[in-house]
């Protein structure tokens, strides 16, 4: 089975190999990494050409914004499942994708998923907090609750059956396809309780207060166009079972 690992940049210099060389110590060895390059100019390009290998697919052109990028990935990849790995991110260790291709043997299985940790850029093994990902349901999303992203494994023949990300969402596209996956197909999926990413705070989706009304007004319209019932009381409900996360980490 060939997973399709891809991972969108831009002007990353200082992280993206991190994130490269965390696919690249995978124990399993049939991968395909896509990288798509927003037309950096910062040397992260140069950066991405040193580790690159044959079996590799890397484009460098301008974009219109992360989802866009993503898109292009998908278009790009062959593997019969497909997964997103962000330019700051990398996996917890070299057995991640092990595990998933065990969880994905079940052909009937369409998606895999499980937690994330988050840390500082100042120390990569300092685990700040652990993001434990909710049931994949109508009900949990909801209340705002979803499987953490880079966390997912999704089959190809998904994307084909239901479309890629909607662009006209600047942070919350991700939210907007796992909504019409549970509402449009009958979908089987598989979690993983074992952490399969760490995550670098300060992304776009974790980014202040500023990106957190944003996110939740896009994830509010996200809900709402796949036809889930909720409201903003039901959503911002969700923010202090995230203290308590942070707490027990």
């Amino acid at each position: 089975m060939k997973i399709s690992i891809i991972t969108a940049v831009y002007n990353r210099n200082k992280t993206i190999k991190r994130a490269i060389l965390s696919v690249k110590e995978q124990m399993y060895k049939n991968i395909e990494l896509i990288i798509v390059d927003g037309g950096s100019n910062d040397g992260t390009v140069d950066a991405i050409k040193s580790l690159l290998d044959e079996n590799d697919t890397f484009i460098s052109e301008s974009d219109n914004g992360i989802y866009d990028a993503l898109n292009k990935g998908i278009t790009l990849a062959s593997g019969e499942v497909i997964a997103f790995l962000h330019s700051d991110d990398l996996y917890f260790d070299n057995n991640v994708i092990s595990e998933v291709v065990d969880a994905f043997s079940d052909d009937t299985v369409d998606v895999v998923y499980g937690d994330v940790c988050y840390f500082s850029a100042r120390n990569v093994m300092k685990i700040i907090r652990r993001y434990r990902s909710d049931k994949l349901s109508k009900r949990n999303l909801a209340w705002g609750k979803m499987p953490a992203h880079p966390a997912i494994f999704i089959r190809r023949r998904v994307y084909e059956k239901i479309g890629y990300f909607e662009t006209d969402f600047k942070i919350a596209a991700d939210y907007e396809f796992l909504c019409r996956l549970v509402h449009y197909a009958n979908l089987k999926s598989v979690y993983l309780s074992s952490v399969l990413v760490r995550m670098q705070l300060g992304g776009i989706s974790t980014g202040g207060f500023r990106n957190s009304i944003l996110l939740n007004k896009e994830v509010f319209r996200a809900i709402r166009k796949n036809g889930i019932y909720t409201n903003m009381f039901m959503l911002l409900s969700k923010y202090p079972s995230k203290i308590l996360q942070f707490l027990r980490t």
